[in-house]
């Protein structure tokens, strides 16, 4: 508990709205979740193992910049 003020203003603006940085950890958070499962199913697929890992290699990068633009967009509108 004595932790967790300094913490929380990692994560949350003045007016309490969520920061930049909580939004990038929930973006990287997600996708590694994601990738996983891309990997998986890329597997599953076409049986090879490394083209399932360039398939998610390449899906990360892109969709974790097309996640925080999105999150970044809703926040804004949520600000209104």
């Amino acid at each position: 508990m004595i932790f967790d003020q300094p913490i929380k203003k990692w994560f949350v603006d003045d007016k309490g709205k969520d920061s930049n940085v909580k939004s990038v950890l929930k973006s990287i958070s997600w996708r590694l979740v994601g990738t996983m499962d891309t990997i998986v199913i890329s597997y599953l697929i076409t049986g090879q193992i490394k083209t399932a890992l360039s398939i998610g290699s390449i899906e990360v990068v892109s969709k974790m910049v097309l996640y925080y633009f999105h999150e970044r967009a809703w926040a804004r509108i949520t600000d209104k």
